[in-house]
């Protein structure tokens, strides 16, 4: 939502911190009071407590205190703490509602005459702000808006000067005074913008002879233009309506709102409540919660919530996790139950967002089952048939009542059935439309031709005809046609071949998409399919390019984020080609959109959103993800036109309009989602009077909602017969009313500041107004199929035959995703798995790595060896790699490191050239040296026949002989690994053994003693094979493929790495060797 609103004690603080200076405005004292203070260093921190008179009240959003009596005015400070302690955690009706006083604010008692009282209010609408000013104020100054005067500031214009304030507002106010009000209110407009508030109401406002004393405040934020307020506002704690207490769990669900780029939104309404939601959609989810109420579960409804927007599983899994865990917190006597439905999505993964839902029911199974709680689950769009197998199944598994049903099903049906006030159908006879691309002819060819009686009970009382001669504007020209092209702002490539796939099977000649504008990449050319075929689009860093190389676009979609939305449409707006825009972004902030509409006013250019899934005009051209997949594109025959043109608020239900449409009619001639925002670009009446002069729409539908009021400029025309087509409409939120507290439904412009903008007013107007209007969401099918049969019979639609749709590729991807097909992996791993929500190591995830604190040598074990090793060999693999860490620059790998590094080179080329002089001469005697001990000691050798025999056969013995160390000089690094093997290995065969070789060849010359590769060779082959961890055959499998060479490598890197870092630190300049340090042996010059 956009609109919040704020404690008193927060908008007072706002103005101490950021009303220009010289207003004469006293600075707002005061202290905010909870269960939590602590009196006595509250009154140190605040002196004027105990010197001054007192003022206290709840801050808790609570309209009309003073009538109320919840304000004690003109009290020391014993009385308040006095009057706060009576009434602190106690409940208070309100209203409907009853809630407790939970925080209270105090402040200093400000003495005044009654006619030192004014009234000051500022809120924004569509095209302007609106500032009311009357000269009395207090609790009984009535109705305030027939009273007072106003001042609309347009928007985008200068903040009024003092002159006008004081013409158009001041009239009554003393001349002395005029001035100062005047300066006061200019400069609190303008902090009113600044902060990007949508609502301020000071009353009173005392305004003596030296000061202006702010008393009584009220205001609201709005809360997308958080990326832009931050620094100024601080941060800001939004309190729950009256009535309704903050629960932690919609903390959680909040702040994992605003980390993720779906929408997840959860209020607690009732937690002892029977019926609980888990709805896709913020049109789908008000929907829902209607139909609960209307089927008289409003007292049983325990929350308001959705997700949408594409969550992912695992943000799912957490969103139903804590649905599951408020159900199952205290039981009911009926058991309860639980409502994950939805409309048909456009995008959203269906089965991605299921799994996340039974990894959740997994594991609260017990619960489920202890707490008698069903699931009724309707649900459909990419990849539903998945979705609901898996979720079926594991009802099945965790033995749960789970009731699955489809798109074949209203998409309300199940509260019916979960209520009990319908009986439950059998699952076996659900017919489901195929998921396959390839298969249109399995689509239904649409309602059969209508009987001559109708015998439904929604037939209509009227039957309006369309006269063809005053119906239409002869001047109409459509917004979209077969011939219309865009330019997509964004690297949006599902939603272009989405759209590209739409085109070709409305058998378009060509592309709908001219071009993409994606600042973040240079000038180049994008793959895309057209059917079988791999099509070219351009894709240009600037605007300007694309419009100049593509004159013939006339339709901009910017899939742009809230933060760069407004600017990319603005700079659309420079170029005269485009005549329409269309905004999918959710959250921009109020002032922008609104300046946005006004320019596109200016400029004659249709904006479509913001916050909206686009629009459709079958058979013509679709916006970015419109319409859903392929499979459902079919199965609502959106590839050819047909009569009926919808309006609607929500993306999500205008799916769903498609399917009801498709089949209570010959299918939809248009559709557009105007966007859930407050204001969006374009109004109902903006499309209906489109809609009205296109002689090919029939039929129109209007899915209004609570909030607002736009839906009486349809009464309106209506009325006055500017509108003559018949017009079905509905608004949802009929619920609204029924709660004991204030509702934000899931689009920002969906709540009611008014009896007016309540859904059953609207509703009732419109159906007085003489559109056809439901008795509830459920019947809108059945009332659009009675007055479509109406039209046919007038002969004012004439259904054509079905005609096939050609056939369209699915994507590798997408078949695969939904198991249509299989082929070989080119690659396989079975070490790690990057894929779901947590990086897995060998199967254990990262988080349970660090958690066990396995260390170094654990992650290696993992990687290497598919399993955490006991931790004294993780502890022995950590050992080897700090000791074979470095040995100096003088080795050959170190050397070549520092040659490439002082030869410019970065650092992975340098890194490369040192490991490449690992071999059998240097660093590589490790494999050499484990193979022949263990080979030796397998055949039972002697020590001394081993030694005897490779003397014998002029060999080395690979691990044994340093050039400077020696028995007498001992090899510390080979002295702390035998050590800790010697002490720790349970069984080291293969150490003793080559121990006892060392005792031989020392004999011979001191120098020739088991080395460091010998002892972390035979080291290694005992832990493989007495480990208990791996069998023979494993371990001699890691032996033979250069297990062992691994742990040099991978130690002596960090030297390698350091000597890099060294020579660049040292500034060291290119290398090159010196010529008296090479001996030059050339061939006699030939005489």
């Amino acid at each position: 939502m956009s609109a919040k609103a704020i404690r008193e004690a927060t908008g007072k603080d706002l103005i101490n911190r950021k009303l220009a200076q010289g207003t004469r405005a006293a600075k707002c004292r005061f202290v905010s009071i909870d269960e939590s203070t602590n009196w006595s260093h509250l009154v140190s921190e605040n002196p004027w407590l105990s010197s001054e008179r007192l003022v206290v009240k709840p801050d808790q959003l609570i309209k009309r205190r003073g009538k109320l009596g919840l304000i004690k005015v003109n009290a020391d400070l014993a009385q308040c703490q006095q009057w706060v302690a009576e009434r602190l955690n106690k409940d208070q009706q309100i209203g409907k509602a009853t809630g407790k006083l939970k925080t209270f604010i105090i402040e200093p008692f400000v003495p005044h005459k009654p006619e030192e009282e004014a009234y000051v209010c500022i809120y924004s609408h569509r095209t302007a702000d609106t500032i009311l000013f009357h000269h009395e104020g207090g609790v009984d100054i009535g109705d305030v808006d027939a009273k007072a005067l106003k001042l609309d500031v347009p928007v985008d214009s200068d903040i009024p000067d003092e002159s006008t304030i004081t013409s158009r507002l001041l009239t009554h106010v003393a001349n002395d005074k005029k001035p100062v009000i005047a300066k006061f209110i200019q400069s609190l407009y303008k902090l009113y913008v600044d902060l990007y508030f949508t609502y301020l109401e000071i009353n009173p406002l005392v305004v003596t002879d030296d000061s202006i004393y702010i008393l009584d405040l009220a205001a609201k934020l709005d809360t997308t233009a958080d990326f832009i307020c931050r620094p100024d506002w601080g941060e800001i704690d939004y309190p729950p309506p009256f009535g309704r207490d903050a629960y932690p769990e919609e903390a959680y669900i909040a702040d994992l709102d605003a980390k993720s780029g779906a929408s997840l939104k959860l209020t607690i309404l009732n937690p002892s409540g029977r019926i609980w939601t888990m709805v896709a959609g913020g049109g789908a989810s008000v929907i829902y919660s209607d139909t609960i109420c209307d089927l008289g579960g409003a007292s049983e409804l325990a929350n308001y919530g959705e997700y949408s927007g594409a969550p992912s599983e695992q943000q799912t899994y957490e969103y139903a996790k804590t649905i599951l865990g408020l159900m199952t917190k205290e039981k009911h006597p009926d058991g309860k139950v639980l409502i994950v439905g939805g409309g048909i999505a456009n995008f959203t993964n269906v089965a991605a967002t299921f799994k996340g839902i039974v990894k959740a029911a997994q594991q609260f199974q017990p619960k489920l089952v202890e707490h008698d709680i069903k699931i009724f689950v309707r649900r459909a769009g990419p990849n539903y048939q998945e979705g609901l197998r898996i979720i079926r199944e594991v009802g099945k598994r965790l033995q749960i009542p789970v009731h699955v049903f489809g798109p074949e099903t209203h998409m309300t049906a199940i509260c019916a059935m979960a209520l009990g006030k319908k009986p439950i159908p059998d699952p076996e006879a659900q017919e489901f439309s195929t998921a396959n691309f390839l298969l249109p002819s399995g689509q239904d060819v649409g309602p059969s031709a209508p009987s001559s009686a109708a015998t439904s009970p929604c037939t209509p009382t009227k039957q309006p005809r369309v006269q063809k001669s005053d119906s239409v504007d002869s001047s109409f020209k459509p917004l979209f046609s077969s011939k219309t092209k865009s330019i997509i702002w964004g690297m949006q490539t599902r939603a272009v071949q989405s759209m590209l796939d739409f085109d070709f099977v409305c058998r378009r000649t060509e592309p709908s998409v001219a071009a993409l504008v994606y600042p973040f990449t240079g000038d180049h050319k994008q793959k895309f399919y057209w059917g079988h075929k791999e099509v070219l689009i351009p894709s240009y860093k600037n605007m300007k390019d694309a419009m100049a190389k593509h004159p013939d676009a006339d339709v901009m979609i910017t899939f742009a984020s809230l933060r760069s939305a407004y600017d990319s449409a603005i700079e659309t707006l420079q170029f005269p080609q485009i005549k329409t825009i269309a905004i999918i972004a959710e959250g921009i902030p109020e002032n922008m959109t609104r300046k946005l509409i006004l320019k596109a006013n200016e400029k004659k250019v249709t904006i479509i959103g913001p916050a909206t899934v686009g629009g459709v005009k079958p058979g013509c051209f679709k916006i970015g993800n419109t319409g859903g997949m392929m499979d459902n594109i079919l199965h609502s025959k959106l590839y050819r036109p047909g009569s009926v043109a919808y309006v609607s608020r929500s993306g999500g239900m205008s799916n769903e309009l498609n399917n009801i449409v498709s089949k209570a009619s010959n299918g939809v001639f248009e559709g557009v989602a105007i966007g859930g925002d407050r204001y969006p670009g374009t109004t109902f009446m903006d499309h209906i009077m489109r809609y009205q002069n296109d002689p090919d729409a029939k039929l129109i539908i209007l899915l209004g909602e609570v909030g607002g009021v736009e839906e009486y400029e349809v009464c309106e025309a209506l009325k006055s017969k500017r509108i003559t087509k018949p017009l079905v409409a509905w608004c949802i939120g009929t619920c609204a009313s029924m709660f004991n507290s204030e509702v934000q439904f899931g689009h920002a412009g969906s709540i009611a500041h008014s009896n007016l903008e309540t859904a059953v007013a609207k509703n009732e107007a419109l159906k007085a107004a003489g559109a056809y209007v439901p008795d509830s969401f459920d019947n809108l099918g059945d009332l659009i199929h009675s007055v479509y049969e109406q039209l046919v019979r007038d002969g004012t639609i004439v259904p054509e035959p079905e005609m096939p749709p050609p056939t369209v590729p699915m994507d590798y991807s997408w078949a695969r995703e939904l198991g249509l097909i299989r082929k070989p992996a080119s690659f396989m791993t079975s070490i790690c798995d990057e894929r779901g929500q947590e990086l897995l190591y060998a199967g254990m995830p990262v988080t349970e790595v660090l958690k066990q604190n396995v260390g170094i040598g654990g992650v290696v074990s993992l990687l290497w060896f598919q399993r955490c090793l006991p931790p004294i060999y993780c502890k022995f693999l950590e050992m080897s790699l700090m000791l074979t860490a470095d040995h100096g620059p003088a080795v050959s790998g170190a050397h070549n490191t520092i040659v490439c590094a002082r030869a410019g080179k970065d650092l992975v080329s340098s890194l490369v050239s040192g490991l490449l002089t690992i071999g059998d001469r240097f660093g590589g005697a490790l494999d050499g040296a484990a193979r022949m001990f263990s080979e030796a000691y397998d055949a039972g050798l002697h020590p001394q026949e081993f030694v005897n025999n490779t003397r014998k056969k002029g060999k080395l013995i690979m691990g044994i002989g340093h050039r400077v160390k020696s028995i007498n000089n001992p090899d510390m690094r080979v002295k702390l690994i035998k050590e800790y093997v010697l002490e720790n290995f349970p069984t080291k065969p293969l150490v003793e053994y080559a121990l006892e070789v060392e005792k031989i060849t020392t004999t011979k010359k001191p120098n020739l003693i088991l080395n460091v590769d010998g002892i972390i060779a035979c080291a290694f082959v005992d832990m493989m094979r007495n480990s208990g961890s791996f069998t023979r055959e494993e371990a001699q499998e890691y032996i033979e493929i250069g297990a062992i060479n691994s742990l040099f490598v991978l130690g002596r890197s960090i030297g390698f790495i350091g000597h890099y870092m060294d020579q660049r630190r040292l500034k060291q300049g290119l290398y090159r060797h010196p010529w008296d340090d090479i001996s030059y042996v050339l061939p006699e010059q030939y005489n």
